[in-house]
């Protein structure tokens, strides 16, 4: 074992440890999302390099979905959720991707996001301001048209977008 991958697994080993003991605070600080109150303003900055604002997406309905391309079931899920936003596009409906993976993946997370039809950005940290630490994943959160939080994905034990979650979560919102 080289230096540099042991030096790369004591932090990893380290960022676990400490995402663990913190765990019960990140819990805490998600409990504040409430559905029905307005949604805390999440920015993506794009591969591309644009800036998405939801508070410029107000009067459409919108996910904010949080991935990594080593985690399975977010890669079984972005397909799914794909397919969903472009058949819904037209109806109002915006996705934005934000990935956990640091930029030494990049080309993993452009290749990934090539297959997609919303945009995506990388977290720079696992921290989203107003929604806590993002300590699970896939976890996705829905503001409705009105900017309000219609589905807090901290509240879902099974997070993964289904055809038939967003159909029963997203759909009446496409209306």
């Amino acid at each position: 074992m080289t230096a540099w991958s042991r030096r790369a697994l004591l932090q990893r080993g380290a960022y676990l440890g400490l995402s663990l003991l913190g765990m019960g605070s990140r819990t805490a600080r998600a409990a504040g999302l409430h559905v029905g109150q307005p949604a805390p303003v999440a920015v993506l900055q794009t591969l591309d390099g644009q800036t998405i604002s939801t508070a410029a997406l107000r009067g459409e309905v919108v996910i904010l979905t949080f991935w990594a391309t080593w985690c399975d079931p977010c890669r079984a899920e972005l397909p799914v959720l794909s397919r969903f936003a472009a058949d819904h596009a037209a109806q109002g409906l915006r996705v934005l991707g934000f990935c956990l993976d640091g930029p030494e993946r990049l080309a993993q997370v452009r290749a990934v996001a090539a297959t997609l039809s919303f945009p995506v950005g990388l977290l720079p940290s696992p921290w989203m301001p107003g929604y806590g630490r993002i300590w699970r994943i896939p976890v996705s959160f829905v503001i409705d048209r009105d900017g309000r939080l219609a589905d807090n994905g901290w509240n879902d034990p099974h997070p993964a977008w289904t055809q038939e979650r967003l159909q029963q979560v997203v759909g009446p919102l496409l209306v």
